[in-house]
């Protein structure tokens, strides 16, 4: 059997190459959590107020804020505790991560819409509603108990 030649095998690698690129891109695109599903998703717990702060959008339980969203950034930053910040974290460092600073330290927490899963999103999101939520409002949530 002949093998084919350079040319061909060099053409060949790079249209796989831009085919993983591609299929990674759609994967993306697919799974990534747009700005109106941050919004529908924060608004489904109980009790939430949306209010603006600062140049972002503020996502609040009883006056205290879980998330906040920057939509020219596509970024939502929860707070989570500092175990639930660090399991989020270790998922993928360029999607969730703490805040630079002290602001991170105190367990607020960046996630990338563009890039992050609908489910992790949706897992984070619930984590930050509880961390902050009276408890009454957040066994509303079928959530498992710690």
């Amino acid at each position: 059997m002949r093998s084919l030649p350079e040319s061909l095998r060099s053409d060949r690698k790079f249209i796989h190459t831009i085919s993983e690129n591609v299929f990674t891109f759609l994967l993306r695109q697919h799974n990534m959590v747009t700005i109106d599903e941050m919004i529908s998703r924060a608004m489904s717990f109980p009790e939430v107020s949306h209010t603006p702060h600062f140049e972002k959008e503020s996502f609040r339980v009883k006056k205290k804020i879980f998330a906040t969203l920057d939509t020219k950034k596509q970024r939502a930053v929860v707070k989570l505790s500092p175990i639930d910040q660090s399991v989020f974290s270790a998922y993928d460092p360029d999607v969730i991560f703490p805040v630079a600073g002290g602001w991170g330290k105190q367990g607020w927490t960046v996630i990338e819409l563009r890039k992050v899963r609908k489910t992790m999103f949706k897992d984070a999101l619930q984590t930050a509603y509880c961390t902050v939520a009276p408890k009454n409002l957040s066994a509303q949530l079928d959530v498992p108990k710690k």
